[in-house]
């Protein structure tokens, strides 16, 4: 139940879904002959809805959402590592079957995360956990076995959400002893991972993916681009998401099943 609900209030809250349904609405309350305070206030949902969709979709906004979404540096890999295990999180498009490879496939997201994930596995010689869904779960082993030459000791396929990450996977690794790992995923969702990981009783050294750095700024920062779109859904999404798990935290309304 709490995952529809979160699915419903992502596409109805977050762009583009949010604004198209504010400036819907405004249109149809325009379309009907109504009084001038009911048509008033359709212009003001129609302009509000367009305008916000105008400039989420502006890269100057949706790099501003993205940078605050982020709250963790890069790993920094200079100092000493004392993680026991490595454990990298699925998200994004993963194919199972995808027709130029012939099996599974990771999208560009997932993909990010692997590439890191196995970049530290061979830096650290640190065993790897990966979690997810099931289909998330195998694209993810076969990718770092196939691609990367990197096997998987763990696997967590039982995910829903990253409340589910948290609690399946601390279970496989607290069997084997290990209770500080290297946290592995996206930049804005590293926050709100890190800390579902440690209310599961393990400590977390945080290691996000695409990190924020300086952008050029030019007119084209200005322009609205579907990319930059998606930089405010994501980033919109997970400040949302923290809050969400900020108030379940609280009121204890969600706990794991023994």
């Amino acid at each position: 139940m709490l995952i529809m609900l979160k699915t419903l209030a992502h596409t109805l809250v977050l762009p583009p879904g949010g604004p198209l349904l504010l400036a819907a609405a405004g249109a149809l309350l325009l379309a009907r002959r109504s009084a001038a305070r009911v048509r008033t206030a359709g212009w003001a949902l129609l302009a509000t809805g367009l305008a916000t969709l105008w400039l989420l979709s502006m890269p100057v906004v949706g790099n501003a959402l993205a940078h605050l979404a982020e709250r963790y540096p890069a790993l920094d890999l200079t100092r000493p590592v004392h993680a026991q295990a490595i454990v990298i999180l699925g998200g994004g498009e993963a194919s199972a079957d995808a027709p130029e490879f012939g099996g599974p496939a990771a999208g560009l997201e997932l993909l990010a995360r692997l590439n890191y994930g196995a970049f530290l596995a061979r830096r650290t010689a640190l065993p790897v956990l990966v979690s997810g869904s099931a289909r998330e779960a195998l694209v993810m082993r076969t990718v770092l076995a196939r691609d990367f030459a990197i096997r998987t000791r763990w696997v967590n396929d039982e995910s829903r959400d990253t409340f589910d990450d948290a609690h399946f996977s601390a279970r496989l690794l607290e069997a084997d002893g290990v209770r500080r790992i290297l946290l592995v995923t996206s930049a804005g969702h590293e926050w709100r991972a890190a800390h579902e990981f440690a209310s599961a009783g393990l400590e977390v050294d945080p290691a996000p993916v695409d990190v924020w750095t300086t952008r050029t700024r030019g007119m084209l920062y200005y322009v609205p681009t579907s990319v930059a779109l998606m930089h405010s859904s994501e980033a919109l999404y997970e400040m949302l998401g923290d809050l969400v798990r900020r108030v379940l935290a609280a009121t204890h309304l969600r706990r794991q099943a023994a």
